[in-house]
């Protein structure tokens, strides 16, 4: 493996972009060069907000064949896998947690590839090994803590969690599955009476209050329906006490570069006055919710332009699964079924791998116990 070519990049400009995509799967739109050279020209990722890129690639004769999205960080705010009590621990000892390499797509808890290699490589499981070789030594010569890979795809973190000094993070997801549906009423079909009664009534009172949703992507949506949506996603982080770092440019951006991938669904009022916004993306076979706001409140209005739109497109689509976000058993109820999630932790230093081992299990624990109790409230008819 000695030709291999190892570089870590400061930026995406500095990696061709046609080459950065052809590693990508699924066309995930995540890790696709547009989105993350989109995060990095409009500022969402800076050492003001703590994500510095020091992206990794892997070339052979010149060629690039693997990559992997890498950051410094200087807190865990947009991980979605909390480890403020790891960081307090290794405080307490006197050691640094900060700075650490986190592999993940920035402020989103998405599922998707993390370790890019080109499709025609057949050693996979080899190059990962050797990538994996590679960051724990840089992370050794630049004096990061760790390497922290979230939201792997299944395959990619089968293979992590098989390796002897990596740790495993459990979670709990809610995720809706097409079952090859025709259309939402073959969907609706398959809920429990109540679950599908509630459904058709929510619907019911959005359509009757006069609120009209438009459906957009990126080659329709306007600059004004941008500034609308940038605004509403704006006052949803101020109001709740959280940092917006995502901003028109950046959504602008995606949209132009992406236009195929973007899904916007804004509503108007019955004055025409846009007053809510729900964003999404798609891969190939995915659909991702990614951020809502609005600056009116509408009964039912969050659900239908955050989910139920989401499913419709989803099934006209032919799109396997429809990932909303993190979080919110209220999903449930409205089709959407507990999906574990893990993620793979590689420490530098571990002073405690007693209580590193305890945590690790109660918090297993803890999020099976979790997903079975969502189990019992499936809102789809019994299959005995």
């Amino acid at each position: 493996m000695t030709d291999y070519q190892v570089e870590f990049h400061t930026n995406m400009q500095s990696i061709p972009a046609s080459e950065w995509n052809a590693l990508v799967s699924d066309n995930n739109p995540f890790v696709r060069h547009e989105f993350l050279q989109a995060l990095e020209t409009h500022r969402c990722v800076s050492p003001r907000f703590g994500w510095i890129p020091h992206h990794m690639t892997l070339r052979q004769d010149g060629q690039l064949i693997a990559a992997l999205p890498l950051y410094e960080k200087h807190n865990n705010y947009g991980e979605f896998v909390f480890d403020h009590s790891w960081a307090e621990a290794w405080e307490k000892v006197g050691l640094p947690y900060y700075p650490k390499l986190v592999s993940a797509v920035p402020y989103s808890p998405v599922t998707g590839p993390r370790m890019l290699i080109h499709p025609h490589q057949d050693s996979a499981e080899a190059i990962q090994a050797f990538m994996l070789q590679q960051l724990k030594q840089y992370a050794l010569d630049q004096g990061f803590s760790g390497w922290h890979c979230l939201f792997a795809n299944h395959n990619e973190q089968a293979w992590l969690s098989r390796q002897s000094d990596i740790l495993t993070r459990h979670d709990c997801h809610f995720h809706w599955f097409n079952h090859n549906y025709a259309n939402f009423d073959d969907f609706l079909a398959l809920l429990t009476a109540k679950k599908r009664k509630n459904i058709r009534q929510e619907r019911s009172s959005l359509e009757k209050s006069g609120i009209r949703i438009r459906i957009l992507d990126g080659h329709n949506a306007t600059d004004e329906d941008w500034e609308y949506f940038s605004h509403f996603y704006y006052k949803t982080f101020t109001e709740k006490w959280s940092t917006p770092t995502l901003n028109k440019g950046f959504f602008k951006e995606v949209a132009e570069a992406l236009p195929d991938q973007t899904l916007l669904v804004l509503a108007d009022d019955t004055h025409g006055q846009c007053i809510a916004g729900a964003l999404m993306y798609r891969s190939d076979s995915v659909l991702y919710g990614r951020h809502w706001g609005c600056i009116q409140e509408v009964k039912n209005l969050h659900f239908e332009a955050c989910y139920y739109q989401g499913i419709e497109y989803a099934i006209a689509q032919g799109l396997q699964r429809f990932e909303p976000g993190a979080g919110g058993e209220h999903k449930i109820a409205r089709g959407f079924i507990p999906v574990k999630t893990r993620s793979a932790h590689w420490l530098a230093n571990n002073p405690f791998p007693e209580g590193m081992a305890h945590f690790l299990k109660a918090e297993k624990q803890a999020i099976d116990e979790y997903y079975q109790e969502c189990q019992l409230h499936s809102p789809y008819k019994s299959q005995t």
